[in-house]
């Protein structure tokens, strides 16, 4: 016999919208992200937009035609202009001076954006531990009412580890001495 499939107690998000709780998480994380990039300082918002520009195809273009016409004029092969650096010690110094500042530019905007991840990551683990620990009494309270009603299941053999809480210390730990050579 086949079993019907299983009734969900709030209807799945139709094609065109999206489950209440889904719209207000949405919500909230276009707020927090929102509140951050307001809480940021004038210096992470100018690293941030200079980051941004150098980050895209405009900044890569805008290099080509500068570096191109330095190099043509200084070569000798566009004569719109005179020589000023045959040996391209002003260009290769100029560039140097540009991806230290660029480079430091990108560092801290990585900065910011690793502090932002570290908080989702621990937002990420409460919840797991959270949930992890619902579950457990949600076995725990399903073990006692198939007990009491004498069902036999499949996962009787394992329900006493699902019972369980989680130590996240203890996983840390083994996790850690596992990774050692």
């Amino acid at each position: 016999m086949e079993k019907p499939p299983a009734r969900t107690t709030y209807p799945p998000p139709q094609a065109g919208g999206l489950a209440p709780a889904l719209i207000r998480n949405i919500q909230t994380l276009q707020e927090r992200r929102r509140a951050a990039e307001r809480g940021a300082s004038t210096q992470e918002r100018m690293a941030e937009a200079i980051t941004r520009f150098t980050g895209s195809m405009a900044f890569v273009y805008l290099h080509l035609v500068l570096f191109g016409l330095w190099a043509l004029v200084n070569t000798g092969l566009l004569p719109i202009l005179p020589k000023w650096d045959e040996s391209f010690v002003i260009l290769g110094t100029s560039a140097s001076v540009e991806a230290i500042f660029l480079s430091t530019f990108v560092l801290i905007s990585q900065n910011r954006m690793a502090a932002a991840a570290d908080k989702r990551a621990d937002l990420d683990l409460h919840i797991s531990l959270l949930a992890e620990h619902e579950v457990t009494k949600l076995v725990a309270m399903v073990s006692a009412i198939t007990e009491r009603l004498g069902i036999d299941t499949e996962a009787d053999p394992e329900v006493d580890e699902l019972r369980q809480d989680v130590a996240p210390d203890v996983v840390l730990d083994e996790i850690e001495r596992s990774a050692r050579p």
